[in-house]
């Protein structure tokens, strides 16, 4: 078994290879996102293969190479103008509508006995991967590249002091387990130490911000942004525990030794990135 501060460095390095990544901007987080996007999709539809599901899987390559663009926001000042498509129609969501019709029109011309699974599982592996880490690009960048950073940084804080909080406090305390059918190693003591420690760091990262940038956000709003964020890092590691456990598989793949796959370290950002963007537009920025 590794000691608890063996997964607190391990966290420490991967926060701030991501802060490198998210500081540099597009340069490093476009590649970075479509290196790890696209073995994650290649583990999806392992994953889909194991229980006899068709995947597009070039489909879902060249669709996670056009999200990168598309989750590009309007305050985005770079070499890409991406004004939306129509009025109220962005390009994220005219994407998501031609791939659904693409993937309908391979089947209808290819039918088989599992052409309806192949849309459904497809669709839904572009959604759950591409679609929702596109989020990421988009947040970098709203409402503009400063403050985007920051932005993007809360949850990434958020998810690596709820792993370290749950990992730490559930070996020391936990008893009771969270969801046994689905994780039988999380605890429920783990997952109210992970919430905990997200929102400490959160709130304190916040005053930083009030005090360096002038960033008012109220402390009620920085607490709810706390557990919603941590909140849905965990709920999204369980869910990718609920895909693994249906294909009969402990790990996603191999993308790193000792740490399972691509799909595996990103399972938390995929609901939490997401969540941060609707509340930083809909709460912070109203």
């Amino acid at each position: 078994m590794r000691p608890p501060y063996t997964r607190i460095v391990s966290g420490l390095l991967a926060f701030l290879a991501a802060v490198l990544i998210m500081w540099v901007g597009l340069p490093l987080l476009a590649p970075t996102y479509l290196f790890i996007v696209l073995v994650a999709l290649r583990e999806y539809a392992v994953l889909m293969n194991l229980r006899g599901i068709p995947i597009r899987r070039r489909s879902l390559y060249v669709a996670a190479v056009l999200t990168l663009p598309a989750s590009l926001p309007v305050t985005y000042t770079g070499i890409f103008d991406m004004q939306p498509l129509f009025d109220g129609v962005s390009w994220r969501e005219a994407l998501l509508g031609m791939l659904a019709l693409y993937l309908i029109g391979l089947e209808v011309v290819h039918p088989n006995d599992r052409s309806v699974e192949s849309v459904i599982y497809s669709l839904f592996g572009y959604l759950y991967i591409p679609w929702l880490s596109g989020y990421a690009i988009t947040l970098r960048y709203t409402p503009d590249g400063v403050l985007g950073l920051w932005y993007l940084v809360l949850p990434i804080l958020a998810i690596i002091a709820s792993d370290v909080g749950a990992y730490v406090i559930g070996k020391l305390f936990g008893k009771r387990k969270l969801a046994p059918q689905v994780s039988p190693n999380k605890t429920l003591e783990g997952a109210f130490g992970g919430l905990g420690l997200a929102v400490l760091i959160v709130s304190l990262t916040t005053y930083g911000l009030e005090l360096v940038y002038g960033l008012q956000v109220d402390v009620y709003d920085t607490l709810l942004f706390s557990v919603l964020v941590s909140s849905a890092a965990q709920l999204g590691d369980l869910f990718e525990s609920l895909i693994k456990r249906w294909a009969g598989v402990k790990d996603a793949g191999f993308f790193l030794p000792g740490h399972g796959g691509a799909l595996d370290r990103i399972d938390g950002m995929l609901f939490a990135v997401p969540v941060t963007y609707y509340f930083v537009t809909f709460v912070i920025l109203r």
